[in-house]
């Protein structure tokens, strides 16, 4: 515990200093900003990496241990169901919120911003020109696990990983000792979690300060009506997620969130959720969650549960279109959150994602895609939020599964 509050305390500092270093040098050398940022990203660059690095193994080995470990396949498919019923729920909720907000608060309308260069988006539009029905499936289902893992796809990890553990674990007593070599695996990763966090402050360090310096803080007045009806939406949604955990939780929730601050903090400010994966999956595990449930679920919800991005989706396609006069009616609005429901499913939990889905998505409802470029230079705020939301709505997940199969033990212990 102490070495928690030391670590977030170093966060902390690191924040600070990011942001400090990051005004000074966009307000005293706007000359020189553009390299600065280029350099200082290093920093937040290695930090990812070294997360990157560990994100496949930890994946493939907790998601097949925890599988073998249930042995009965009615369990597998039975805390499945309870988890991927809870994602579809948060899901169609967190599209919803983004949906109704921009269309109450209208952040797009009636603004004279023009977006004449175009350039900044000219890498998200090439790679959503080819986006389809054939090219998502492709993304899902793996050809090879080698190169799923080297690209770090997790959803093509999770269903490679899903299939080799109810094999293993259909293979009885001749599969112990694959199961236990890929225990001590994941032990082994997890112990080089802790000695990677440790670089964590350093990569918050960076990445703040080369957003900064690149926009100063002016560019929370030019956005301002954005960022506000944003910072609405997810305020609405954290108090969602945190009313029903507070109803399957109890006051153990006040619990969670202290473990989950490390892991929250890291997400909000290197802007990834993916990055903080291998910690909360520890941090979870000393809440009192089960290991098998835990490594079976939350590989699931980083793939289908992503509830910031969820609601970023919707909320962002829906202001392209008010800023650029395209009115949509209410079926256009319904059909759209129906697509995503789809399409999203599989994003990855780094930095600008979902914005890929959100190009693809404005493309196939005529609005102008190249609007993109309008949230480029504010996106990394907004994404520090959506990490941040997507932790938690997979921590509540991970913890109401693991709540729900740990009742019927209870129950079946009590009437013994």
């Amino acid at each position: 515990m102490k070495n928690n509050n030391k670590l977030f305390i170093a966060i902390i500092i690191a924040l600070v200093l990011g942001v400090a270093l990051g005004a000074f040098v966009h307000y005293q050398y706007p000359d020189g900003k553009a390299e600065f940022s280029k350099n200082i990203k290093l920093f937040g660059t290695i930090f990812i990496r070294l997360v990157q690095m560990i994100i496949a193994p930890l994946v493939f080995s907790t998601l097949v241990v925890g599988i073998a470990k249930m042995g009965d396949m009615k369990m597998v498919g039975r805390v499945g169901a309870k988890a991927m019923t809870w994602f579809i729920t948060a899901s169609l909720v967190s599209l919803s919120v983004g949906l109704l907000l921009v269309n109450w608060m209208k952040p797009g309308k009636g603004t004279s911003i023009k977006m004449d260069d175009l350039s900044s988006a000219d890498d998200l539009l090439k790679n959503t020109k080819s986006f389809s029905l054939e090219q998502f499936v492709t993304h899902v289902v793996p050809k090879s696990v080698i190169e799923a893992m080297a690209t770090n796809e997790i959803l093509q990890i999770v269903i490679f990983a899903i299939l080799f553990g109810i094999a293993l674990s259909s293979m009885g007593k001749l599969g112990n000792p694959i199961m236990k070599s890929l225990d001590i695996v994941s032990h082994v990763v997890l112990k080089m979690v802790t000695y990677i966090m440790w670089t964590a402050p350093l990569g918050v360090f960076g990445a703040v300060a080369a957003a900064v310096a690149n926009y100063g803080f002016e560019i929370f007045s030019l956005y301002a009506r954005y960022l506000v009806a944003f910072a609405i939406g997810i305020l609405v949604l954290w108090v969602l997620l945190l009313l029903v955990g507070y109803m399957i939780l109890g006051n153990r929730l006040w619990v969670l969130l202290k473990r989950i601050k490390s892991p929250l903090l890291i997400a909000f400010s290197t802007t990834s959720s993916e990055a903080v994966f291998p910690k909360l999956v520890e941090e979870l595990e000393r809440f009192g969650c089960k290991s098998k449930i835990v490594s079976f679920t939350l590989p699931l919800g980083y793939s289908f549960n992503l509830d910031g991005s969820m609601m970023y989706m919707t909320f962002a396609s829906i202001f392209i279109a008010q800023v650029y006069g395209v009115d949509m009616s209410l079926g256009e609005q319904l059909t759209m959150l129906l697509v995503l429901m789809l399409t999203s499913k599989g994003v990855a939990g780094v930095p600008r994602a979902s914005l890929i889905v959100v190009v693809a998505t404005c493309a196939m409802f005529g609005i102008p895609p190249e609007g993109i470029a309008l949230i480029l230079p504010i996106d990394h705020f907004c994404d520090m939020a959506r990490s941040m939301t997507n932790v938690l709505g997979n921590a509540l997940a991970t913890t109401a599964v693991d709540k729900w199969e740990s009742e019927p033990e209870t129950i079946t212990q009590e009437t013994a």
